[in-house]
């Protein structure tokens, strides 16, 4: 480890330990006030880490091999106890890594939020996913995720569904607007420059239909991101349009001189929340647009289904995420919630016998004018069963220019969070999935329009792949958890392996 590394990870580390140490956290009423300190002890296969102990992770990953890792986190809530107009909040989150070969000192988030009755400003780098899916076992929203390292934005947004003063509150709308910054990325190289300043857009739009007070609720809306930016240094001063009129074209997916400006993603999403007496059941459904296929629902076989129980009756004692309130029955075994979830995406509108469209095959995560694709440093932003090429095995065929060398992809998906012997929480989550690269590594190779090319880089043939993961952790007084992480691989996609985590968290 570089010795100016060393020093400034020490320096935090300690600086954040002290300060919790002298009360500055208890000074503050709490529970607005929160921090915590954890100490990793890690060992994985040589030279890598398990799919789930990598995936869904918000890029707070380990190095494979031996490691360790220290893990410091502060934040403010807001005051729910109040109603006030105004409040604020904010939060910091550090991760570092060190092994005998390398070390690595990451912000995983830092931001600060300020909230105004319904609206909210939030600035900085913070974990959110998009979409309707289940907030904390999901495999993961097909357009932004838990899976990457967040990207540093503004955002504007009211964050929970607003129900409309009329019509008895039968409807409720959420939404937001937010500017991102992705650095200096590589652009498909031209003549004028091989990288560029690039940003990030991000609008949404959630409905729900159903009074507060009834048991259904219907769900509706889509998102929409955009990676874009500098097109006149890409382009060169031929590009035609001011800043402020490319912005128009992203932010409405107009095209120019014949294709959109930026690399669009999004999903459209419907879901069905149904209160049981003692079950909440949530069934939800992301259907995918990359290219433009989903207008004429040319793709409309692919998408991530799910469907989410929780027990209503869970009075189980766990972390700060699930929202019940302490342990108090006899049962040595007790569920909190389980999910299942199928992600298809193997259509992509690219067979022969597809409907035609101008932009041929999806090619979901892919991109002709980002070589990265849809990706944030390194790891794609959505669902992580669509695979980077450097995280499978090496010798699958790869089409030269597509950073995820598999796409298409049929995974199934499941998940349980609980508790054994009242004390001991758990979560575990399984996948398998079968897994047959992309079009322009099939039997049919990729399309534009009414053009096939010829596969020119080899055919995938179609491989499993068998994933797992499970969490155990206990708490001690004062505010101490043990806890451990297993985790393993086995088939043909990657490398057969696996990982263990030994953790202890102190929690202020």
């Amino acid at each position: 480890m570089p010795k100016n590394t060393r020093l400034v990870f020490f320096f935090l580390i300690v600086t954040f330990t002290a300060q919790a140490q002298s009360g500055l956290f208890r000074e503050t009423p709490p529970p607005l006030f929160h921090g915590s300190v954890e100490a990793q002890g890690i060992i994985t296969g040589k030279g890598t880490v398990p799919f789930w102990m990598r995936s869904d992770q918000w890029g707070s990953t380990p190095l494979p091999g031996a490691s360790g890792a220290v893990i410091a986190s502060g934040w403010k809530d807001y005051d729910s106890t109040t109603t006030n107009f105004f409040d604020w909040g904010g939060g910091i989150e550090l991760r570092g890594n060190a092994s005998a070969d390398s070390s690595r000192l990451r912000l995983i988030q830092g931001y600060i939020k300020v909230r105004a009755s319904i609206f909210e400003l939030k600035v900085g780098r913070f974990k959110e996913f998009m979409g309707l899916v289940d907030s904390s076992l999901s495999s993961g929203a097909f357009s932004v995720s838990d899976n990457a390292l967040p990207i540093p934005k503004i955002e504007g947004s009211i964050p929970k569904f607003y129900t409309i003063p009329i019509f008895g509150g039968l409807f409720a709308f959420k939404g937001n607007i937010a500017h991102g910054w992705l650095g200096r990325i590589p652009v498909t190289p031209s003549k004028n420059t091989p990288t560029a300043s690039s940003y990030f857009h991000q609008t949404s739009l959630y409905g729900r239909l159903g009074k507060p007070t009834w048991k259904l609720h219907l769900y509706a809306g889509l998102n929409h991101q955009v990676y874009w930016g500098n097109e006149r240094e890409i382009f060169g001063p031929g590009w035609g349009l001011s800043n402020l009129q490319t912005f128009k074209y992203v932010l409405l997916g107009k095209t120019w001189k014949g294709s959109k400006v930026g690399n669009h993603l999004g999903s459209i999403d419907l879901g069905l929340q149904y209160e049981f007496p003692t079950v909440r059941l949530f069934v939800y459904r992301q259907s995918f647009f990359d290219e433009g296929a989903i207008a004429k629902l040319a793709n409309i076989a692919d998408g991530l289904n799910g469907i989410s129980l929780t027990n209503k009756q869970d009075d189980i004692k766990v972390p700060d995420y699930y929202p019940v309130q302490g342990y108090d029955n006899d049962d040595w075994f007790h569920w909190h919630k389980v999910v299942f979830e199928l992600f298809y995406s193997v259509n992509q509108a690219g067979y022969p016998w597809s409907r035609r469209t101008k932009s041929g095959d999806e090619n979901y995560y892919n991109s002709n004018s980002y070589p990265l694709g849809w990706s944030y440093e390194g790891m794609g932003l959505g669902n992580p069963f669509v695979t980077p090429a450097y995280t499978t095995r090496a010798g699958f065929p790869n089409v030269n220019f597509n950073w995820f060398n598999n796409n298409r992809v049929t995974a199934f998906y499941a998940a349980l969070q609980g508790s054994i012997a009242h004390d001991y929480r758990f979560t575990a989550r399984g996948s398998y999935s079968l897994n047959y690269g992309t079009f322009g590594t099939s039997i049919y190779g990729y399309s534009t329009g009414n053009t096939f090319v010829r596969p020119q880089f080899g055919i995938w043939h179609k491989v499993s792949q068998l994933s797992g993961w499970l969490s155990v952790e206990r708490d001690f007084d004062p505010g101490w958890t043990v806890g451990c992480v297993i985790a393993a691989d086995r088939g043909d996609l990657f490398y057969n392996g696996g990982g263990f985590i030994l953790r202890l968290k102190k929690s202020i």
